[in-house]
């Protein structure tokens, strides 16, 4: 399973936001971690549908994981993740940090 991912950065409240489509899935399906400045979204889909046509039963089932990381900007905390999702979108924000500064020089004594 392919889940596509756009992300949209929002200058005026410095945030960005990642947007997948997972049509079909709960939030039960999906999990979402944070590790080393990484997001991880994974999951896995289990549809199964059955119905009889012109006499034969027809079953079909797909089945299929994914899983996708992101590397967060500096600073973030898991507490200023937030996620939802609505009809088979999920949607994860997170603050973007300011710049990053120019390495500093260090004298030796």
């Amino acid at each position: 399973m392919i889940s596509r991912m756009d992300l949209h950065e929002n200058t005026a409240n410095n945030t960005v936001t990642a947007t997948f489509e997972l049509p079909g899935l709960k939030k039960e399906d999906v999990t979402i971690d944070v590790h080393n400045g990484r997001l991880t979204i994974s999951g896995e889909s289990k549809v199964s549908a059955e119905h009889d046509e012109g006499g034969y039963a027809i079953r079909e089932r797909r089945i299929g994981r994914f899983s996708r990381t992101l590397q967060l900007p500096q600073g973030v905390k898991e507490d200023d993740i937030k996620a939802k999702l609505d009809d088979g979108v999920l949607s994860v924000a997170f603050p973007k940090t300011s710049a990053e500064e120019p390495a500093k020089r260090i004298t030796i004594s």
